[in-house]
């Protein structure tokens, strides 16, 4: 049984993980614990989150208890929410930022080849949103991508040393070459078999 001070933790814990506000009943279920005893831990909460003490204030909703921003900082909060926000990447967007993460420097072309679709769009909508950028040019004069620092940022990653190794083995250059190959091969085989949109 959790009693005081762990109790009020737990609570705390809950109400900060549930979008929607929890009765006592709810609470007590989940921690295990009797009302009255999630009740007191609840008067802690009250105190140690009472308006002005912090920036989170312990509210009574619609039946239950829920966490919510002291009104103190509300223009700040606006603001913050009023930044344009990143959007969510399509499949084909995810799957060429991918591309251009494990094999970069790569071109557009290469990149199409590997896909067995286009990657125009793709391309060049992670270059406006700035998650990859341009690395010079290949032999052919086709444009070069690489990913930028703010890819780095958005995945929680201090370098490209961190990226998940997917193979699960170190290649050789000459593995390299002859994995590149043979990707560009399956690319051209899909694009052979008839190529679907973006």
């Amino acid at each position: 049984m959790i009693e005081g001070a762990e109790l009020a933790r737990t609570i705390e814990a809950l109400l900060f993980l549930s979008p929607d506000p929890l009765s006592v009943a709810e609470l007590a279920e989940a921690a295990q614990a009797g009302e009255p005893d999630v009740e007191a831990a609840l008067s802690v909460l009250a105190e140690r989150y009472a308006p002005g003490a912090r920036g989170i204030v312990l509210r009574e909703l619609g039946g239950g208890y829920t966490f919510a921003t002291d009104p103190s900082t509300e223009d700040a909060a606006r603001r913050l929410f009023s930044r344009p926000r990143t959007a969510t990447l399509t499949p084909a967007q995810a799957e060429t930022l991918a591309i251009v993460a494990y094999l970069q420097p790569v071109s557009r072309p290469e990149i199409t080849r590997i896909r067995g679709v286009s990657a125009d769009s793709a391309a060049t909508t992670l270059l406006e949103r700035g998650l990859v950028e341009e690395a010079g040019r290949s032999q052919f004069g086709a444009v070069m991508y690489r990913t930028s620092t703010l890819f780095l940022k958005l995945f929680g990653l201090r370098s490209l040393d961190e990226l998940p190794d997917v193979a699960r083995w170190d290649p050789t250059p000459e593995e390299q070459t002859e994995l590149r190959e043979r990707l560009l091969r399956a690319g051209e085989a899909r694009a052979g078999g008839g190529s679907t949109p973006e």
